[in-house]
């Protein structure tokens, strides 16, 4: 199973959604790759944002060799899940895919935890917004990581 998480820059919210699921995969040693991108290729070949790191270093997780790149079409060819972290990436993504095998990869991260809005705000311009992102995110992993457990069972 390769599963890929996207963000708009692939430095605050989808490196912390691949390190939680990395976890999440490890502890339950299932095996699967999880790596994470971003549709801008802004800040490719940088380490995720220090706040990033820091809330991810608070809840045990070390992300410090995760390096930004952008996602590309071949993305949606490799992984057999891709995960936005709002409708704007979403959009993004699905303009890219070419086929009906391909838009069925891509999914809202947060469309598996019940939660009325499924986007996942970009915390970027919010020092305090870092905590809430990463709470989110790993609801999201568990329940995402269930679903998909089941699927390929």
């Amino acid at each position: 199973m390769k599963i890929l998480m996207v963000c708009l820059g692939n430095i605050c919210r989808s490196p912390l959604a691949e390190g939680i699921l990395k976890n999440k995969v490890e502890q339950q040693q299932l095996g699967w790759a999880v790596d994470s991108a971003g549709t801008g290729a802004w800040h490719v070949g940088q380490q995720p944002d220090p706040r990033s790191r820091a809330v991810a270093q608070k809840h045990g997780l070390d992300i410090n060799k995760q390096r930004a790149r952008q996602f590309t079409t071949g993305d949606l060819e490799e992984f057999d899940f891709v995960f936005a972290m709002d409708q704007s990436n979403y959009s993004n993504i699905l303009s890219l895919a070419t086929t009906p095998q391909q838009k069925e990869k891509v999914h809202l991260i947060l469309e598996f935890t019940g939660a009325e809005d499924h986007n996942v705000p970009d915390p970027y311009w919010d020092d305090n917004g870092f905590e809430q992102v990463y709470q989110m995110l790993d609801k999201a992993c568990s329940r995402l990581l269930k679903i998909v457990t089941e699927k390929v069972s």
